[in-house]
C-alpha cells in the first residue's frame, strides 16, 4: 500500500510514509489510521493539548503569586476552580481520543487486549469521576 500527501492530518507523519509499504505493520496509527506508524490518539491534536496545558501552567503560577501576594481567599477559591474545570476539560478530550482510538483498535483485535483497553478504560473514568 503507498501512501499520498494527505494520508496523515499531521503533516510531518504524512511526509514520513509517503511511497511506504504498510505490509510489514500492524499498528495503525493514531492521526490517519494507516499502518506506518504506531501512534496515541491523542497525537492528531497533540499541539492544542500542549497550548492548553501551558495555559493551565500559568494559571497555577498564578495561583502562587495570589498567595504569596496574599490576595484574598474566595479569589484565589474562585481561581483553582477555574484550573480544576479546565483539567477536566483537557482530561475528558484525551479519555475521548482514548477510546476512539485505542481502546476502538483493542476491540477490533478482540481477546484479552479488548479486555485491558476496556477494563483500563473503565478505570480512568472512574478516576475522573471521583475527581
Amino acid at each position: 500500500m503507498t501512501h499520498s500527501d494527505d494520508c496523515c492530518h499531521v503533516p510531518e507523519l504524512a511526509l514520513a510514509h509517503r511511497d511506504t509499504d504498510t505490509s510489514e505493520s500492524s499498528e495503525e496509527c493514531g492521526a490517519c489510521g494507516c499502518q506506518d506508524h504506531p501512534q496515541h490518539g491523542y497525537l492528531g491534536h497533540k499541539e492544542m493539548h500542549l497550548r492548553r496545558l501551558k495555559r493551565i501552567e500559568g494559571q497555577v503560577r498564578g495561583l502562587e503569586r495570589m498567595v504569596d501576594e496574599e490576595k484574598y481567599c474566595i479569589d484565589i477559591l474562585t481561581q483553582i476552580s477555574a484550573v480544576t474545570s479546565a483539567l477536566k476539560s483537557v482530561s475528558l478530550e484525551l479519555l475521548a481520543e482514548h477510546m476512539s482510538h485505542c481502546v476502538v483498535r483493542a476491540a477490533q483485535a478482540g481477546g484479552q487486549e479488548a479486555e485491558d483497553k476496556i477494563t483500563e478504560a473503565n478505570q480512568a473514568i472512574a478516576r475522573l469521576v471521583k475527581a
